[in-house]
C-alpha cells in the first residue's frame, strides 16, 4: 500500500463519443491535471481518450474510424494525452466500468513493465506510442500493488448528473466507479455537482473519491453544437483543432442530409427530366410509325 504521505499516481481516462473532439475535451485534461497536482496528493502520469464503440447506437454517431483519427490529429500537440482504440475495436458496446477495469490493468502492466517490474497474469498493452508516459522520476518497488496507480474517470458535471437518470447506469457500476477508481469532475456553468453529490447516497458515501474541479474560464463548447454549426455550413474555427477541421472537410463529415444528398437529388431530377424529354420526342415518331403499319 502507498503511504498516506506519498502521492497517488493517477492516469486520467475520459470516455465519450468525441463526435467530434473539441478544444474543450483537451482543456478538461489540462484543468484536471493542474488541480490534482496542486493538491499535492496526486501525480498524473498520463491521460487517455477512449471513444465509444459504434454499437452504442447514439444518434448522429459517425464511425469510430473517423472519431479515432480526429482524436489522433487533435492530440498531435500533446505530450501526455493519448487516444486508445480498445473500446472501439470490441465487437460490442461495453459499459464505462468495464472500460475502466481494462485500462486499470493495462496502465499498471505498462507502467510496471517500463520500470522492470513483472505483473503476473497481465500482458503489457500495445500503445499508440511506446513511451512510458509520466514514468520519469518515479521510484518503484518490487512489491508494487494496484493501489499505487489508479485510473480515474475524467468527466464533465453533466455525466455525473446522468447517474440519476433511471435505467442509464447500473447501480453496481456507479458504486464501483466511485469506490474503486474515483472521478474527477469539471464543472460547467449552471451546474452544481456538490449539491448532486450530497443528494446521492452512493456518491456522498464515496465523496472522498470525487474531485470536483471548478472551471473559472467557462467555455460551453460541445460536440452537439459543433455538429449543428457544421450542418448549417457555419465556421467552427478556433473551437476544434485546425487539423480536425481539415479532416472533417476532406471526408465530408457532419453534413446535413439535405446538403449531403443535394447532388443525388439533382441527378435524379436530371434523369427524370431526361426521360420526359425522351418520351416527348419518341411519342410522335411512334404514332407516325403505328399509323403507317396499320
Amino acid at each position: 500500500m502507498a503511504s498516506s504521505t506519498s502521492t497517488r499516481r493517477v492516469v486520467l481516462l475520459c470516455c465519450g463519443s468525441f463526435n467530434p473532439i473539441t478544444n474543450m475535451h483537451l482543456r478538461m485534461f489540462e484543468i484536471a491535471r493542474d488541480y490534482l497536482h496542486r493538491t499535492g496528493k496526486y501525480q498524473v502520469l498520463g491521460g487517455i481518450i477512449s471513444p465509444v464503440n459504434d454499437a452504442y447506437g447514439k444518434k448522429d454517431l459517425i464511425e469510430s474510424k473517423h472519431r479515432l483519427e480526429m482524436c489522433r490529429l487533435a492530440l498531435q500537440t500533446s505530450d501526455w494525452i493519448t487516444v486508445d482504440s480498445w473500446e472501439c475495436e470490441q465487437n460490442q458496446w461495453h459499459p464505462t466500468m468495464k472500460v475502466l477495469t481494462h485500462h486499470q490493468k493495462a496502465a499498471l502492466a505498462n507502467y510496471n513493465a517500463c520500470k522492470g517490474v513483472q505483473v503476473r497474469g497481465v500482458k503489457r498493452r500495445r500503445q499508440d506510442n511506446d513511451q512510458c508516459t509520466g514514468s520519469q522520476d518515479v521510484e518503484t518497488t518490487q512489491d508494487q500493488s494496484d493501489s499505487d496507480l489508479q485510473v480515474k474517470l475524467l468527466c464533465g458535471a453533466d455525466l455525473l448528473e446522468s447517474f440519476a437518470v433511471p435505467g442509464l447506469w447500473a447501480d453496481q457500476d456507479v458504486e464501483d466507479i466511485v469506490s474503486k477508481h474515483g472521478i474527477v469532475v469539471i464543472t460547467r456553468e449552471g451546474s452544481n455537482p456538490q449539491k448532486f453529490v450530497y443528494e446521492s447516497d452512493v456518491l456522498y458515501r464515496n465523496s472522498k473519491n470525487i474531485q470536483i474541479v471548478t472551471e473559472w474560464i467557462y467555455n460551453e463548447i460541445s460536440s452537439t453544437r459543433i455538429r449543428r454549426a457544421l450542418s448549417r455550413n457555419e465556421s467552427i474555427r478556433y473551437l476544434v483543432p485546425e487539423s480536425v477541421i481539415q479532416y472533417i472537410k476532406t471526408n465530408e463529415l457532419y453534413q446535413k442530409d439535405s446538403n449531403k444528398n443535394k447532388s443525388q437529388i439533382f441527378f435524379c431530377f436530371s434523369e427524370l427530366l431526361g426521360c420526359c424529354c425522351l418520351c416527348i420526342t419518341i411519342l410522335p415518331v411512334y404514332k407516325l410509325w403505328h399509323g403507317f403499319v396499320k
